[in-house]
C-alpha cells in the first residue's frame, strides 16, 4: 500500500510493506507494533486536532514515534532518502497532524488479519 502526499511543496510517497516494521526496528531499535499500539491506546488519537487536545493527551503523545514511522514508510518507498534527522531537516514545514490521518491506515495495515471469521 502506498500514498503520495504534498508536504512543503514536495511530493512524498509513503509505502507500507511487510518489511516496514523490520526497517523501523533496524533504524530505531524499537518494535514497530509495540510503539504503534502504545500510541493508539491513547485517547488523544481519537482526535488528532491539537487545538482540541487537552494537556494530558498532548503530554502523553510521543510525536517522535510518528516521525519515525513516517520516515520508515518513506524509506520503504525510496531507499535513497537519508537518515531521519537529515530527511526531516529537508522540510521547512512538516504538518504532522495533517499527515497522520492521511497515512493512518498504512500504519495499522500490518496489524490487521486477513483471516475470515
Amino acid at each position: 500500500m502506498e500514498k503520495t502526499l504534498t508536504i512543503d511543496g514536495r511530493q512524498v510517497t509513503f509505502k507500507s510493506t511487510a518489511g516496514t516494521p523490520k526497517r523501523y526496528k533496524a533504524q530505531f531499535g524499537n518494535d514497530y507494533f509495540a510503539d504503534m499500539l502504545r500510541l493508539y491506546s491513547l485517547s488523544a488519537l481519537q482526535n488528532l486536532d491539537p487545538e482540541n487536545m487537552d494537556y494530558e493527551a498532548i503530554k502523553n503523545l510521543d510525536l517522535e514515534v510518528f516521525y519515525n514511522m513516517l520516515w520508515a514508510m518513506a524509506k520503504t518507498y525510496d531507499s535513497t532518502i537519508p537518515d531521519p534527522q537529515t530527511w526531516l531537516d529537508e522540510f521547512d514545514e512538516f504538518p504532522i497532524f495533517e499527515i497522520i490521518p492521511e497515512v493512518q491506515e498504512m500504519i495499522t495495515k500490518n496489524l490487521q488479519t486477513s483471516k475470515k471469521k
